[in-house]
């Protein structure tokens, strides 16, 4: 972690957690929601079968938007309004995809100021949208191991390191 205070171009935090279960997953998402604001990035990657989508679920759960969170496989991209004053979900599912082009044919960097944005299967495209995001990486099934590394200007400042800091406990 950078020094107190923080520094431009300094490395934010990475957090490690193993979860249980769905549950312990559903759960710890949560917790990450409460944490996320408007603007934000998060790039899911992992396995079928990972929990990327139950993941999503517990962080739509913790930012309080309309479900039901499923996976948009089919679909590409759900916007998930918000129930309780705080920024809509924009939950994307990139797996079908065949490159950028279409990732920008979606026209996410229209909604992400005002959004949550959650890309599954977004490695090696959605980084371009913004140098602030969230990488998580899920490993397992049953029981997971989740890596979350920040990145970006957004994560390097002491209250988001300490928010950060705090989902290393499982609840």
């Amino acid at each position: 972690m950078p020094p107190e205070g923080g520094a431009a171009g300094a490395s934010a935090p990475t957090v490690e957690v193993r979860l249980a279960s769905a549950e312990d997953t559903r759960a710890w998402g949560a917790r990450l929601g409460e944490v996320l604001r408007a603007g934000d990035l998060v790039v899911l990657t992992g396995d079928l079968g990972a929990g990327k989508t139950t993941l999503t679920q517990g962080i739509a759960e913790g930012l309080g938007v309309r479900g039901p969170v499923t996976s948009p496989t089919f679909v590409i991209a759900r916007v998930h309004p918000t129930l309780v004053g705080g920024p809509a979900l924009v939950h994307v599912d990139a797996y079908r995809l065949g490159g950028l082009a279409e990732l920008d044919d979606l026209d996410l960097d229209t909604s992400l100021e005002d959004s949550v944005t959650i890309v599954e299967w977004g490695h090696g495209l959605a980084e371009g949208l913004s140098d602030d995001r969230l990488e998580v990486t899920l490993r397992g099934h049953d029981e997971r191991t989740v890596t979350l590394a920040a990145r970006g200007p957004r994560w390097e400042g002491e209250q988001a390191r300490a928010a950060l800091a705090g989902l290393t406990e499982v609840a």
